[in-house]
């Protein structure tokens, strides 16, 4: 027992002057970029709230989608993957958390011997074995505080696979609602020029165009035909899509219906993904601290923070303390019956002196692993304010456009118009007419191609902001 107590003071001892520094506590030193936003609008970043502390449910109010997205959270695979890794790293962390407990072993032995043909002699021994590491070198509490590090960072790996799950079932539900309304567009431009068609032959039949005529305005009328297939074998395929991210087979998917610029002007539908004013709403600078990547990347370096601790402590000596007791009827080869019971108590320190190199290697490599995750932690930063720089971009692009849009398309309705009533009238050409439908058709399809862009920015921006994860 002597031995031990000074086994143990020893190690206290050594401790106090050379083990200093490896309980402490990971702190983050490392600096992000204070403008990883760049050169933002004013009106971009004005106000005190942010998308991203909206909850999912909160931010889609489509209830359509809002039922898609329960769906892809409930039966994704990746999802599903995610949530295993966590309960793994938990289960390490019990793991881990455990290693400060000792370990208890219970190994009988028994034994026949006989020596030149005498009658065997019988001898047993049921121990237990009980083995406990002392911590005083912090190697079990590293171990312990990467454990857990490692924790953090699965379960943020699953807040960022839902958030990407969310933003891609938005992505394509909206993709859908704009290919239903082109599809609306061309449907209703095939019955136009289907008319005009019918026109043209009348005006041929009496003598009042040329066949050049009917021929080119047939040929338009048949590329909104060859459009139109287009549009429905891009709906199957986004709706294919969809299913693959629910884990169902190929069917429908249920949507809401996109409303032109100008039932959207005087409609009191809920139409926000479709609102560019909404773009607006303020983006402060440390709302990048709600994204999981940038957690994830923080929780990487407290990991290597502790690999590296740990690393070290192992320079330094591991102290075990043994136990075994139990029964036994073998005293010193000396065969007793009955049993007796017996007790051992060992105290061991193991100091490294040459390990091949292992340790020092080790060390370096964790260090260097160290400085590898805190450069990458800043450019993680860097390419969050590029997302939602680029997001902002994109959004603000849609808002300026749409006014100009929905203009345009106004006066192309009453070109196409006047210019068709020329054409009856013998006052305009052919060519005039088509000139008229084909920009008309262009800027129709502009324009719900921009509202979905406006959709698409407001998502990536909602994403880019750490939003999804609630």
């Amino acid at each position: 027992m002597k031995r031990l107590s000074n086994i143990i003071v020893t190690a206290v001892v050594g401790l106090l002057f050379t083990g200093c520094g490896l309980y402490d506590k990971y702190e983050q030193k490392v600096e992000a970029p204070a403008d990883a936003f760049g050169q933002l609008d004013g009106s971009a970043i004005a106000g005190s709230e942010s998308l991203a502390q909206m909850s999912w449910r909160e931010f889609f109010t489509d209830p359509f989608l809002q039922q898609l997205i329960e769906q892809v959270l409930a039966n994704n695979t990746d999802l599903n993957s995610a949530r295993i890794a966590v309960e793994k790293s938990e289960a390490s962390l019990k793991t881990a958390k455990l290693a400060y407990l000792p370990s208890l072993y219970f190994s009988p032995q028994g034994t026949l011997a006989s020596f030149d043909k005498s009658a065997f002699s019988k001898t047993y021994t049921l121990p237990l074995q009980l083995s406990m590491d002392i911590d005083v070198f912090g190697s079990i509490t590293n171990k312990k505080r990467a454990a857990k590090a490692v924790l953090l960072q699965a379960q943020l790996s699953e807040e960022a696979t839902r958030a990407n799950l969310i933003s891609t079932t938005a992505q394509q539900y909206y993709y859908l609602v704009l290919l239903d309304r082109e599809l609306d567009i061309l449907t209703e431009t095939d019955s136009l020029w289907k008319a005009s068609l019918e026109t043209q032959k009348a005006l041929y039949e009496n003598g009042q165009a040329y066949s050049t005529a009917v021929n080119q305005q047939e040929s338009s009328w048949l590329s909104v035909k060859t459009q139109i297939i287009d549009i429905h074998r891009s709906i199957q395929s986004t709706e294919n899509a969809i299913c693959k991210l629910l884990g169902i087979t190929p069917q429908h998917i249920k949507r809401s219906h996109m409303l032109s610029a100008a039932e959207y002007h005087t409609s009191s539908a809920d139409q926000r993904m479709f609102d560019n004013q909404f773009l607006k709403i303020g983006v402060p600078a440390q709302m990048l601290e709600l994204r999981p990547d940038i957690r994830m990347a923080n929780a990487a370096m407290e990991e290597a923070f502790y690999n590296t601790q740990a690393a070290r402590a192992a320079f330094f000596p591991s102290i075990t303390l043994t136990a075994q007791g139990g029964w036994t009827n073998s005293g010193g080869g000396i065969v007793i019956d009955p049993a007796k019971m017996f007790l051992n108590l060992v105290g061991s320190l193991s100091q490294p002196i040459f390990a091949r190199g292992q340790l020092k290697a080790n060390y370096k490599i964790n260090q260097l692993t160290e400085e590898n995750l805190k450069k990458q932690y800043v450019q993680t930063v860097i390419d969050a304010g590029n997302e939602v720089n680029e997001a902002l971009a994109d959004g603000a692009a849609a808002r300026d456009k749409h006014d100009v849009y929905h203009r345009q398309v106004e006066v192309l309705h009453e070109a196409y118009n006047g210019t068709h009533e020329l054409m009856d009238n013998g006052k305009a050409s052919y060519l005039e007419v088509l000139t008229a439908q084909e920009n008309l058709l262009s800027a129709q399809l502009n324009e719900a191609s921009n509202m979905y862009k406006a959709a698409r920015a407001l998502i990536a921006l909602y994403i880019a902001l750490g939003g999804g994860t609630k």
